[in-house]
């Protein structure tokens, strides 16, 4: 039977893993990942470097996630993930404003906030295990 912690915590891995792999591909292939963003041009020369801040970026996010699952620190993890659904957030309204992909800017960006942002609102509704009686 699917729970609701068994739930979040595939989604969580799922999205950890995701970004994940996404972080490393921007910093180790940026020029054949750049393209799916759904900006209309990409910087050249030294300017390529701001692919990395990204990678950076998405790496260290997932580690993040992966940290706090590993810690059993759920609802902190939650209020993580709301924070984390801001990123794509972000990331789409830039796309917009560049004149980028309509459909990259929904499509990815868009959904990838929902589904972060449901699953933080989905560990936030867990029950939390009550603190120990004192003696």
């Amino acid at each position: 039977m699917i729970t609701t912690p068994r739930l979040t915590t595939a989604l969580v891995l799922f999205g950890a893993a995701f970004i994940f792999y996404i972080g490393i591909n921007y910093l180790i292939a940026p020029e054949s990942i750049a393209t799916g963003f759904g900006l209309p041009e990409w910087p050249t020369g030294d300017a390529v470097a701001f692919l990395n801040l990204k990678g950076i970026r998405d790496t260290v996010s997932g580690i993040l996630i992966l940290v706090l699952l590993a810690l059993g620190q759920r609802f902190a993890l939650g209020v993580t993930m709301l924070a984390v659904a801001l990123i794509p957030i972000g990331d789409m309204t830039t796309v917009l404003s560049y004149d980028g992909s309509t459909a990259a800017a929904f499509g990815i960006h868009g959904l990838t906030a929902v589904l972060v942002a449901l699953t933080g609102v989905l560990l936030l509704r867990e029950p939390r295990n009550p603190a120990p009686a004192r003696a």
